[in-house]
């Protein structure tokens, strides 16, 4: 699954939980679900990070600059 792909999976689960109207056993299922999510996606940003900072590299240092995302 890529990171996307999981995002719009948690937004939506957050949207059903959001609801008010889920099932406690499927309340449950989402919460681990949505769980197991944001650990992919974290690890995935992790990833991610690293290799900006390898790309990074000048003359053997590594150059720490702050990220401006949009």
């Amino acid at each position: 699954m890529t990171f996307e792909q999981a995002l719009a999976r948690l937004e939506q689960i957050v949207k059903e939980l959001e609801g008010g109207n889920v099932p406690l056993d499927d309340l449950m299922r989402l919460y681990d679900e949505g769980t197991t999510l944001v650990k992919a996606c974290t690890e995935k940003i992790t990833a991610a990070e690293q290799k900006v900072r390898l790309v990074q590299m000048k003359n053997g240092a590594v150059t720490e600059e702050a990220f401006e995302g949009q």
